[in-house]
């Protein structure tokens, strides 16, 4: 596919955003938290279900109305995580800023 400007974000880099999203608002309902985040529900509905079980996050169903909507905070355990482990990581390992950047120019 080329010509995409559809740019790939590592793993890592996805759970950072989810809880700096969550440590930012407190809590965020699933839809704005995908949104703020520029993920897609279906694709990454998995990351969240795997940062809920390793208790970085947490999620509450709320009933408005008839309807019952998740809502996502962030644990202490995942405020930890994120000092100690993704922090560090993304000090050590930038994003890359420039991805219009060809890797083969030699200049």
């Amino acid at each position: 596919m080329s010509g995409s400007t559809v740019s790939y974000r590592d793993r890592i880099y996805i759970v950072e955003d989810i809880i700096l999203k969550l440590a930012e608002y407190g809590e965020l309902n699933q839809t704005a938290l995908i949104s703020f985040c520029g993920l897609n529900l279906k694709k990454h509905k998995v990351i969240l279900d795997e940062m809920e079980s390793n208790n970085l996050i947490t999620r509450k169903e709320r009933l408005i109305g008839k309807k019952s909507v998740s809502v996502y905070m962030t644990t202490s355990e995942g405020i930890s995580f994120f000092n100690s482990i993704l922090a560090p990581y993304e000090k050590m390992f930038p994003r890359r800023r420039n991805q219009g950047m060809s890797t083969t120019d030699s200049t």
